[in-house]
Order: C-alpha cells, then sequence, then structure tokens
C-alpha cells in the first residue's frame, strides 16, 4: 500500500514538474514572439518616418514657377501660354487701371509718351502670394526698344529677392532691347536669366524655341 503511494506521489511530481517545464518554455515562446512584434513595428515606424521625410525633403524641394506677363496685342501671352505648358506653374496677366487703346498709332503715342516721362502706370493687377515662388518668367512686348512702362510698376512694386527671373519678350525684330540688363539693376539681389525674344509673328508657334531657351536656362 505504501509501495503505491510513493508511486503515485512520484507520478504527480513528474506530472507537476513537466507542467512546470512547458510553462516556461511556452512563456519564452511569448516573450520571443512579443519581442519579434515590437522590433516588427519599430521598423515599420522607422520606415514610416523616413517616407515622411522624404516626402516632406520632396514637397521643399519641389520649385514652384509663376509666369508673368503684360500683353496688349496677344502675341506676349500666346509665348505666356506655351511656356506654362511646358514648366507648369500659375499664371498672371498684367493689367493697367487704365487700359491702353487698341488703335495702333493712338497706343504709339501713349506708349511713347510713358517712356519719355518715365511713367509708372497703375496696375490693377495684384499678386499677394508672389513670396511663395522660387522662379519669375516675365514676359513683354518691345515698345520703342523698351519694356512697357507698365513692367517698371511691377519691378518697383514686387521685391524679387532670392528669386530666379526669366525674361521672354516679343518684338517686331528689337529683340531684347537689353531689357534683361535692365530687370537685374532693377532686381540686383535676384537671378536674372539670359532673355528669349520671339518674332510677334512667331508667336503663335513657338514651342521649339521656347523650349531650347528653357533648356538652355536650365528651367
Amino acid at each position: 500500500m505504501n509501495k503505491k503511494i510513493l508511486i503515485l506521489i512520484l507520478v504527480i511530481l513528474v506530472v507537476l514538474i513537466m507542467g512546470i517545464i512547458v510553462g516556461v518554455t511556452v512563456l519564452k515562446d511569448d516573450d520571443n514572439i512579443t519581442q519579434e512584434n515590437e522590433n516588427q513595428i519599430n521598423n515599420e515606424e522607422i520606415v514610416s518616418d523616413e517616407v515622411k521625410e522624404e516626402n516632406t525633403q520632396n514637397e521643399t524641394n519641389e520649385k514652384k514657377n509663376l509666369i508673368v506677363y503684360f500683353s496688349q496685342t496677344g502675341n506676349t501671352q500666346e509665348v505666356a501660354n506655351i511656356i506654362q505648358s511646358l514648366v507648369g506653374g500659375d499664371i498672371v496677366k498684367l493689367e493697367t487701371v487704365e487700359p491702353y487703346p487698341e488703335d495702333y498709332s493712338t497706343l504709339s503715342t501713349i506708349a511713347q509718351q510713358e517712356k519719355d516721362d518715365n511713367a509708372r502706370p497703375q496696375l490693377s493687377t495684384n499678386i499677394e502670394n508672389i513670396d511663395e515662388y522660387d522662379t519669375i518668367f516675365l514676359g513683354y512686348p518691345i515698345w520703342f526698344s523698351d519694356m512697357p512702362m507698365a513692367l517698371y510698376t511691377f519691378l518697383d512694386e514686387y521685391d524679387l529677392s532670392g528669386k530666379t527671373i526669366a525674361p521672354f519678350c516679343t518684338s517686331g525684330g528689337s529683340g531684347l532691347s537689353g531689357t534683361p540688363v535692365v530687370i537685374q539693376t532693377k532686381e540686383p539681389n535676384a537671378t536674372v536669366t539670359g532673355g528669349l525674344s520671339i518674332s510677334s509673328s512667331n508667336a503663335s508657334n513657338s514651342q521649339s524655341e521656347v523650349q531650347e531657351w528653357l533648356d538652355r536656362i536650365g528651367l
């Protein structure tokens, strides 16, 4: 009888010891799984942070373009639209409070008088968020070997320091007439690229010329 009891006790002890061993093993496995899960979560968080940082960096590096132009007959507007189609960005037409006449003879008289008087025609266009842009494409026709005086008003009113200014113009054959140098003088803390001159008669078909210019100035 005593022997049977002893055997029973031994069996119970063996079962208890085996249960303890199994329990410890399960706990260790659970610890390993928990650690693996924690490591996986940490790795996912690191990857997520890296992706967010990369996206933020890309947004920071993305340059914003603004095409600003003055156009009386529509030729400069044609070129401005081509530039926007190639580089993207926003586009703004400069307009004066007092509109210019459509009659060529009257327009010429007024334009010449404004130049002689070094006038600053008041602009009705207001660009409130110009500080957001990195590159300003600045377009205008050539009037009497110069920019229209409305462009001088624009350059007087807006500080383009730190920006890149890419000038383009349309003319009957007088080219840029030294206007990029004038723009640099008016905006000494901006970077003025080489300019683009398009013949007024070819404005609507100037895409290849515009693309060559953009390639040349790196924009």
